[in-house]
Formats: C-alpha cells, sequence, structure tokens
C-alpha cells in the first residue's frame, strides 16, 4: 500500500504530488473562508478572513505559475488533512451558541489550517531547492511568508480580544 500512489518514485514526483495537494487545499479554503468569515461576530477576524481570502485566491495563481515553471500541468489531488481540518471546525463551529465563543473556535481554525499550510509549503520549499528549483522555491516562499503573516495575525487579535471575551462569558 502507498500513501502516494503507484507513479511517486522520485523526490521530483513527490514534489509534484505535494504541489497537487497544497492546490486542492488552497480551493478547499477558498471555499470555507467565506462560511467562516459570515459567521465571525469579531469585526477584526471576519475583515482576516476576507483579506486572506484574496491572498489564497492569488496563492492558487501563484501555484499554477509554480506548476508551468516546473513544467507540469496544474491539478489536484484529495488532501485529507486538509479535509479533516475542516470537518473538524465546522463540527466544533456547529456546538456553539456564544458568538464570543464562537469567535474563539473560528480563529483556533483557522490557525491549524494555517500551521498545517506553513507545513506543507516549508516541505515544498525545501525539496524544490533540493531539486535544483530555487525560481519554484522562491514563489513558494513568498506564500509561506503570507501563511506565516496571516497565522501571527490570528495571534494577535485572538490575544487582543477574542480569547478574553470568550473567557467572560463562561466566567
Amino acid at each position: 500500500m502507498s500513501f502516494f500512489g503507484s507513479s511517486t518514485h522520485t523526490l521530483d514526483d513527490l514534489f509534484v504530488h505535494g504541489l497537487k495537494t497544497v492546490y486542492y487545499a488552497e480551493r478547499q479554503i477558498a471555499e470555507t473562508l467565506p462560511k467562516m468569515a459570515a459567521m465571525a461576530t469579531n469585526r477584526d477576524l471576519r475583515a482576516g478572513f476576507e483579506q486572506h481570502l484574496t491572498e489564497t485566491e492569488n496563492q492558487r495563481v501563484r501555484l499554477e505559475q509554480v506548476f508551468r515553471q516546473h513544467g507540469v500541468e496544474a491539478a489536484e489531488t484529495t488532501c485529507p488533512a486538509i479535509d479533516g481540518i475542516i470537518k473538524a471546525a465546522k463540527a466544533t463551529a456547529s456546538d456553539i451558541d456564544d458568538k464570543h465563543v464562537l469567535d474563539a473556535a473560528l480563529t483556533f481554525s483557522a490557525q491549524m489550517v494555517e500551521h498545517y499550510e506553513i507545513a506543507q509549503y516549508g516541505t515544498l520549499i525545501a525539496w524544490a531547492r533540493e531539486l535544483g528549483r530555487e525560481d519554484c522555491a522562491a514563489l513558494l516562499a513568498e506564500t509561506l511568508a503570507e501563511e506565516k503573516a496571516t497565522d501571527d495575525k490570528l495571534t494577535q487579535i485572538a490575544e487582543a480580544r477574542i480569547n478574553r471575551t470568550a473567557e467572560t462569558q463562561t466566567a
């Protein structure tokens, strides 16, 4: 049994597989962000989700450029990890009635997504460099920087308002 498919034999194959999974993940995230923004009651959190949607759409375009530079057609491969993270986020959000606690849960869910993306992009950059594809690594590094910045913004929003507001709701 193979985790990556019978056509994955080389680091190059693995790199392309990784590109396909992150391409899929970015689409799933782009489909989910508007729903998260609509659920968020904190203005900064909602604005952050809306801004990240624009970034995510640009990241997909950047991935298409990486595919072209690497000489392969842009395509998706299902990413069970992002599907699981999004499923868990939906399940958690559906069980919360208090809007302040919901904002904290949405922030948590968004950070799980960001941390997963940070891991994906960091690995893809390392593989691109190992394959001598600094051109691809440079584009992927742009996205990695955006993902880290989004994670930092989410942390700032959570620590500044959301977590304290959620805590006062349970006291």
